[in-house]
């Protein structure tokens, strides 16, 4: 008897703890299973992106805290991408059975030499030539140097054919791309050709018109590109290449004149310069490592030492010193130092997305571009529609623009993508596009019963957005509100026609490219 009172008790007991439980847990006073989980894009230095799909597992609960401030140091190691780990890439995923029509890639050249040297100091002892045996290197690289030496096959535009198509200066020139910039490339492309490989991108009698290179008059820029190119498509035929120059840093060809893109960007120059002069610290500092060098301070901020000290972080080689001229001791630049310039560099992007101004610029500066790349995938959708012809000689499946920190950045922007970082070096922006399969016999095209999902059309066609190997389509402008888990779970390529056509320029108050450049102030 007295057991069979003790087991009510424990049963009534147990009763009464769940009652509470799950009213604490209907009030929010507990934490339970999160709604979503956020991962790490570890593009631009480590950039964060909402996550794609529900967690199930309880977790711990912890306390809020907002996100830690990143480090400057640990950013600019991100930056510099030393080619010493795996990296996973992204591209080429998508759902089963549906078709890779075309992919056009839009890279920063890699890691290169300082554009601007630090008065009174040595110049960073850095060797430019190539050498199989030296790190970084590449299983490549013996190959990709070799495949060079016939370049004088290939076609060049414009004075294209005289710039080298190799780094080749034992002491580096200003700017010059290093073996560290090669081998990033050669691995973009290894990546590259991994992903697309059973996609059969590119047919092994590829046509001239199949592939289409482009790039600025600079040798890295150029060498950049071969190098992915190679990595990409070993062993080349240099006879099928046409290499094209771009004569802008914006790829704008024939759409560069815009009276009111300038405007924005003198804008957020002076915006750029106020943050600057307002900080004490930063201004400290320049003070401190201007006395250090025996520099006038204005003599050192034209000097841009940031781009100095960031090449000495990246090939692990120390900050510069000056003799002191008491016996031989010297005095050097630090890592604090540089840290602190790299904060102000990390607070300035905040600042420059909270205002904007950078953003109107970088609508109208990519506008000519994106407006390009949707015209070439318009074209290559409708070339594979049922019942179309094949265009002789193929339709134009791979391109490759290589650019500039001032090139990507802005096209980042545009894109919407305004959490990203400044692009590091090598740094790579994908755009796929991709066809569904037909639907089988006896399914329905749109989705049928109630209750049921739509379905994509018939070949209908879609777009896919990766950075640095991280799929960033939905976080995009044009398919941030698109439901993905809504039977489409691709972006329609019809969302990004019309963004580049029209909705981009909303932030404008216009409606076309020729009334956001034309249009008067006030």
């Amino acid at each position: 008897m007295l057991a069979r009172n003790r087991f009510i008790l424990l049963v009534l007991v147990g009763a009464v703890l769940a009652i509470v439980s799950l009213s604490l847990q209907f009030l929010n006073l507990i934490p339970t299973t999160p709604i979503g989980e956020e991962r790490t894009l570890k593009a631009l230095g480590g950039g964060v992106w909402p996550g794609q799909g529900k967690s199930r597992k309880r977790v711990i609960p912890v306390p809020h805290t907002d996100a830690p401030e990143p480090d400057p140091v640990s950013e600019a190691y991100g930056y510099c991408n030393t080619p010493n780990h795996t990296e996973q890439a992204w591209e080429g995923h998508s759902p089963a059975d549906y078709k890779l029509l075309s992919v056009q890639v839009m890279i920063r050249h890699g890691d290169r030499y300082p554009l601007y040297s630090i008065p009174k100091t040595k110049r960073p002892a850095i060797d430019c030539t190539l050498s199989p045996s030296r790190k970084p290197s590449h299983p490549q690289l013996s190959a990709f140097i070799s495949h060079m030496g016939q370049g004088g096959r290939g076609h060049w535009e414009s004075t294209l054919g005289s710039v080298p198509r190799l780094p080749n200066h034992s002491a580096c020139e200003m700017g010059e791309l290093t073996q560290t910039g090669v081998v990033q490339h050669l691995r973009n492309g290894q990546l590259l050709r991994q992903a697309y490989k059973r996609h059969k991108l590119l047919p092994s009698d590829w046509s001239p018109r199949q592939l289409w290179a482009e790039t600025t008059g600079k040798s890295r820029t150029l060498q950049s590109g071969l190098a992915l190119l190679y990595g990409f498509l070993p062993e080349f035929d240099w006879k099928k290449l046409t290499v094209r120059h771009q004569w802008s840093t914006l790829f704008c060809g024939s759409a560069c004149d815009c009276p009111a893109r300038n405007r924005y960007l003198e804008e957020e120059q002076r915006r750029q310069y106020r943050l600057r002069v307002a900080d004490t610290e930063l201004e400290r500092t320049y003070v401190d490592m201007a006395r250090t060098l025996g520099l006038p301070t204005r003599q050192l901020r034209a000097a841009n030492p940031i781009d100095s000290l960031l090449c000495h972080l990246c090939h692990g080689l120390s900050f510069p010193c000056v003799p002191t001229g008491d016996g031989g001791s010297a005095a050097c630049l630090t890592l604090v130092q540089f840290a602190i310039i790299r904060r102000q560099q990390l607070e300035d992007e905040v600042d420059r997305r909270r205002v904007g101004l950078y953003h109107k610029y970088a609508v109208l500066a990519m506008h000519p571009y994106l407006n390009r790349t949707a015209a070439k995938m318009e074209r290559v959708a409708r070339g594979n529609e049922a019942g179309r012809r094949p265009r002789a000689g193929g339709e134009e499946v791979f391109t490759l623009s290589s650019a500039h920190d001032v090139t990507v950045a802005p096209l980042l922007s545009a894109l919407g993508l305004e959490e990203a970082r400044f692009p590091r070096f090598a740094a790579r922006v994908v755009f796929e596009l991709w066809k569904s399969p037909p639907a089988r016999q006896g399914q329905q095209r749109k989705g049928g019963g109630k209750g049921e999902k739509p379905r994509a059309a018939d070949g209908e066609a879609f777009i896919r957005v990766l950075y640095n190997g991280e799929d960033v389509t939905f976080h995009t402008t044009f398919c941030r509100s698109h439901d993905r888990h809504a039977g489409h779970p691709l972006c329609p390529l019809g969302k990004f026609l019309s963004f580049v056509r029209r909705d981009m320029f909303s932030v404008l108050n216009t409606t076309s490219y020729q009334e956001a450049c034309y249009r008067r102030p006030g």
